[in-house]
């Protein structure tokens, strides 16, 4: 018998004798203590979990605590035992697997048109033994790009936090009009603010401002008077994100659902630029099938004030909704996508895992300026069957390589790879 499979029936002992006893006496925890600690702080630890010492005993708090702790960005995996300090009194022991945090990460696409660009960075998820996640990335898609970030949610106590960033972020962009297009260098220098905060376990919420400025300048292609060929506008954003997250982890396997929904409200300093809403949810589902398999789904719903302008807020992008689509071939100011697939280990060691994934990316937009039918016009719709494959290290956090290759089914599709880390969803 394996030792995951002996870790899980202690594990289920544990709770059987727990519910048990429970019904006869209440039982006090005198001790709550943390094994496998290396490099994040028990300090931290005992803040995160609600059982203290002192408390009464609670078994449905101590599985959410275990679970709680396995979403930690540090932690492989977690359980705990009960060791009977008296007739009446326990000590709880969290046994902790932790990941290994500092790593790399690089993403990397390409398409029939020989459209080639990558990212790669440095990410530290477990800053200072905290889980604090401080990252810097460059970026090369015709022109260079940089950004830096920390993340610390828990930064003030076990619920309250906050996020910084500054990105410089210089691309080629499409910008689609009278049935043609033209490229645009477009620069936009960012930074952002963000307060975050966890109701509990599965809700959270961040709330905060994005100050940018954004540049466009022409380079090639169709052009109309109507269209500027330079623009150079100070922008400010309100944004405010929830998240609900309902997921069990057991490595590579996720279950059950998780939903994000991100709104925004963009304020302009230039009077030729209109302020605009946009928001997009986005709706995930995972379940296990059989002993090997798991189904994952993601939908995402997004729309924005209909401005019949070139710069539409939603884009078709290879890294970003459908794989092997290319590199920001449209836009517009409503989407719905829906990516579904199925992922099987093929192999599962120690410490790697080998998964193969079959998958379809299907999409629709709304022109900017068109009407709601533009959703089921052929035109739009763009459908991307593939399939992929995943290298994972088991005690890496987020240590998954993923080739996937979307081959277009829909008319004028085009066909690529996308290589990135971490799953697609």
């Amino acid at each position: 018998m394996g030792t995951s499979k002996l870790k899980q029936m202690g594990f289920s002992l544990t709770l059987l004798f727990f519910y048990a006893v429970g019904f006869s006496q209440e039982y006090k925890i005198d001790q709550v203590d943390f094994v496998g600690t290396k490099n994040t702080k028990v300090s931290f630890l005992e803040k995160i979990v609600s059982v203290k010492a002192g408390a009464m005993a609670d078994s449905l708090a101590l599985e959410t605590d275990v679970n709680q702790l396995k979403k930690l960005p540090s932690i492989a995996n977690a359980s705990f035992v009960l060791h009977s300090n008296s007739s009446t009194s326990y000590v709880v022991v969290f046994t902790i697997e932790e990941n290994f945090t500092l790593i790399p990460f690089a993403n990397v696409y390409t398409s029939s048109n020989d459209e080639f660009a990558y990212r790669i960075g440095l990410q530290e998820f477990n800053l200072t033994g905290r889980n604090m996640i401080i990252g810097a990335f460059y970026q090369k898609d015709i022109f260079d790009s940089y950004g830096i970030a920390l993340r610390a949610p828990y930064l003030f106590n076990s619920k309250t936090g906050v996020a910084l960033s500054y990105n410089n972020l210089v691309t080629q962009e499409p910008v689609f009009f009278d049935n043609t297009s033209a490229d645009y260098k477009y620069h936009n220098s960012a930074f952002e603010i963000m307060g975050l905060y966890q109701f509990n376990q599965k809700n959270s919420i961040d709330l905060g401002m994005n100050f940018f400025r954004e540049k466009y300048n022409y380079l090639k292609g169709a052009t109309n008077p109507a269209i500027p060929q330079q623009l150079d506008i100070r922008k400010y954003s309100y944004k405010a994100l929830y998240n609900y997250n309902n997921i069990e982890y057991d490595f590579q396997y996720l279950s059950g659902f998780k939903s994000v929904l991100n709104l925004q409200y963009v304020n302009s300093s230039n009077r030729n630029s209109d302020n605009f809403l946009v928001g997009f949810t986005d709706l995930m589902y995972y379940r296990r099938i059989g002993i090997r398999g798991n189904w994952a789904n993601r939908l995402r719903l997004g729309l924005a004030t209909n401005d019949k302008t070139p710069f539409a807020p939603f884009s078709v992008d290879n890294n970003v909704n459908l794989r092997g689509v290319g590199n920001r071939i449209d836009r517009g100011t409503g989407s719905i996508v829906l990516n579904t697939e199925y992922r099987h280990t093929l192999l599962d060691e120690d410490w790697f895992v080998l998964q193969g994934n079959a998958f379809v990316d299907g999409g629709t937009w709304r022109n900017p300026g068109g009407g709601y039918d533009d959703f089921i016009k052929n035109e739009n719709i763009r459908i991307y069957p593939g399939i992929g494959i995943r290298f994972m290290h088991k005690r890496i956090f987020n240590a998954i390589f993923r080739i996937d290759y979307g081959y277009g089914i829909t008319k004028n599709a085009s066909k690529g790879l996308v290589f990135g880390i971490g799953q697609y969803f």
